[in-house]
């Protein structure tokens, strides 16, 4: 029960306390998520130089686990080369499938707090809107 009760604290933290959760004037790519089943508005910013994420932020507004998910993923990808913060996309999703393991959840750090969600279905698109916001910014073709 420690464990449950030290990713609650992790979560609280990040919601009531978030350190990107601001204007980046600087940024260099900026795309907004919406989660429209809950009304979860996010606008991610990003400053991204020669294939590093330098600096990122976000704003908006929604539920707990949406602001404390987007805060810690931020935290993550400062100074993360985009094939590095693709690898934590894919193990983060891999994570709310509920197919990873103990030691992939150990590389996500923080991010391990909502390995739960997988269990809460109408709260996966909350834990995973900032992270396809990412996705969709960083990888997808079509944007």
């Amino acid at each position: 029960m420690a464990n449950k009760s030290f990713y609650n604290e992790i979560l609280t933290y990040h919601n009531m306390s978030p350190l990107h959760k601001h204007e980046l004037p600087e940024a260099n790519m900026v795309l907004e998520g919406v989660n429209p089943s809950c009304g979860d508005d996010i606008v991610l910013k990003l400053l991204v130089e020669d294939g590093v994420i330098k600096n990122g932020a976000f704003t908006g507004d929604g539920c707990a686990i949406s602001q404390a998910s987007c805060d810690i993923m931020i935290d993550m990808l400062i100074g993360k080369k985009a094939e590095e913060a693709k690898m934590l996309y894919d193990l983060f999703m891999k994570m709310i499938k509920g197919t990873v393991t103990d030691e992939e959840i150990d590389i996500l750090e923080e991010a391990g707090a909502l390995k739960d969600i997988s269990h809460m279905p109408a709260r996966v698109k909350c834990a995973v809107l900032g992270w396809r916001t990412l996705n969709e910014m960083l990888w997808d073709p079509e944007n």
